[in-house]
């Protein structure tokens, strides 16, 4: 049995077997049922995304919704290859990816150029204003990677690997095409994102299949389209995972797992009104995944009343599908919680809007600056110069923003109100920090032992209340640091009045380094984690 940093044991049999595609049950998660009896929080920041950390709880859960920047989008297709001849303007990832590169200090997107047309690359120093710079895989273009002739890609993903030993393989991309002989799926490798080897044909997937990496279990997991066998209901995901990208791709269809559906929570979530709505279940349209912190943080692509009439509404009207983004969050890498079902990230179905439709998420998810996530998203507005409309049309890079942390937050009304944690045990570290908003309130907290007995030093009366709103804002105490607690169980009270409280984590550093993983980056950071 494999045990994770935070307590958690899988089973033998691994990744689980046991989830039906064929039903829209929801689908538990065993860790959340069964939570370890002590659980580790020794690597990156504590969030409140779920109850897994939570023994007792006063507090109200909010949850909290990315916002698109006012200076969306941040890349509208404009050149030769983006516009497509008109018919299907595209410059947004089409999964593609999104990441900070330390070694250069630049941004890099990964986006599709043209509808099925040309992979690019555009960089930023601020990540607010990218540029296309001429390259030399086709001269005049800036394309990171030229098809073989009648080769149409579909979709794609970029990944910045930080945590290779071979510098030849530092980034590495999967492109689904469309090919006179048939549909086909390859991954190769670069050493600097734009020169790739000789590419490896993968086994038998779908489009919109991609990949992610778990640093967790250091794992190359790939999120694979699966067909269902109900008519009304066709796409779900399967996984795979394995060791080494390229020797690993090459997967058989009896070594895919069953993985991801909608259910029916979604079924009772799902907003009516929406213009494609034909009361057909949701279904999963795709599925990405980064480490952010503690967590393997998930956006789930969700369509609503998707069938073969829908896609043919669609190309008849020019309109591109209703997909919106959902937040999801795994301890584990496999099972992902869904607690709030509202869209994360939204899109508007307004005539014109670059937001309209079909918004997919960005290999790497989101950047990561001190105080805010920024989430490149691609919008299609289903505009068309040659035809006048086309659901694939009109589709440029966006920034949705949010709070760093943001996903969710406990909330304390004017009265004391409390929420006690699990079990917890901590190796290193020695000082606590939060991420709350409690100007015009406080927060503070109370070390306890497993009987639930104050620490001598570490009770109320002995900790500092926070009255700041700040993303890394210490806890400290009358009994010192928390150095003297390295191995013991204990559980932490919170106690607040007026507040909201983001996160919370141990740090070996008076400047509150977590330690944890942090998505596709950002300046702030000199690699993949924060230390």
């Amino acid at each position: 049995m494999e045990k994770l940093y935070n307590g958690i044991v899988l089973p033998d049999t691994w990744p689980p077997r046991d989830i039906r595609n064929d039903t829209l049950d929801a689908v538990r998660v065993p860790y959340l049922d069964h939570p370890p009896e002590v659980i580790g929080i020794d690597l990156g920041r504590q969030l409140f995304v779920d109850d897994f950390l939570i023994e007792e709880n006063w507090l109200e859960k909010r949850f909290h919704q990315a916002a698109f920047s006012a200076d969306s989008p941040v890349l509208r297709p404009e050149t030769l290859l983006e516009m497509n001849g008109g018919v299907a303007p595209v410059a947004a990832p089409f999964t593609d990816g999104c990441w900070y590169d330390p070694m250069d200090g630049v941004y890099r997107l990964y986006y599709h150029a043209g509808w099925f047309d040309g992979t690019a690359l555009a960089v930023s120093a601020d990540g607010r204003r990218f540029v296309r710079k001429n390259l030399d895989n086709q001269v005049g273009t800036n394309r990171i990677f030229v098809p073989k002739p009648g080769w149409r890609r579909d979709g794609a993903c970029v990944w910045l690997d930080q945590e290779t030993n071979d510098p030849r393989q530092r980034y590495k991309m999967f492109h689904y095409f469309r090919t006179p002989q048939g549909d086909a799926a390859q991954v190769a490798v670069s050493a600097d994102g734009l020169h790739w080897g000789e590419p490896r044909t993968t086994g038998i997937c779908g489009d919109n299949t991609s990949f992610f990496y778990n640093p967790f279990r250091k794992k190359w997991v790939f999120s694979i389209r699966t067909g269902l066998p109900t008519r009304w209901y066709s796409r779900g995901r399967s996984y795979y995972e394995c060791d080494d990208f390229m020797e690993g791709a090459s997967w058989t269809q009896e070594q895919l797992v069953f993985w991801q559906r909608c259910d029916e929570i979604d079924l009772t979530a799902c907003e009516p009104g929406t213009i494609y709505s034909r009361n057909l279940p949701p279904q999963l349209y795709h599925v990405n995944a980064v480490a952010y912190e503690s967590v393997m943080l998930g956006l789930f692509g969700i369509v609503k009343g998707l069938d073969q009439a829908h896609n043919a509404v669609c190309e008849s009207s020019g309109a591109p599908k209703h997909i919106d983004l959902h937040a999801a969050f795994s301890r584990d890498g496999f099972h992902f919680s869904r607690d709030f079902r509202a869209p994360f990230i939204r899109c508007t179905d307004g005539e014109r809007d670059w937001n309209r439709g079909y918004l997919h998420a960005c290999g790497g998810l989101c950047l990561v600056s001190p105080d805010e996530l920024a989430f490149p998203v691609a919008g299609f507005s289903g505009e068309s110069p040659a035809q006048g409309a086309n659901l694939y049309g009109g589709a440029c890079t966006g920034l949705a923003l949010l709070r760093r942390d943001g996903f969710a937050s406990l909330h304390a009304g004017g009265t004391r109100q409390f929420v006690l944690t699990r079990r917890l045990r901590f190796a290193r570290g020695k000082h606590l920090f939060v991420n709350a908003d409690a100007l015009g309130g406080f927060v503070r907290a109370q070390l306890e032992d497993e009987s639930g007995r104050p620490l001598e030093g570490f009770a109320f009366e002995d900790c500092v209340p926070v009255v700041a709103d700040g993303i890394r804002l210490p806890l400290r105490f009358r009994g010192g640091d928390l150095g003297c607690l390295r191995g013991r169980v204990i559980r932490i009270r919170f106690e607040m009045i007026s507040a909201d409280l983001y996160a919370f984590w141990v740090s070996e550093e008076t400047d509150g380094k977590s330690g944890g993983y942090v998505a596709a980056g950002g300046p702030a950071y000199g690699g993949p984690r924060d230390i």
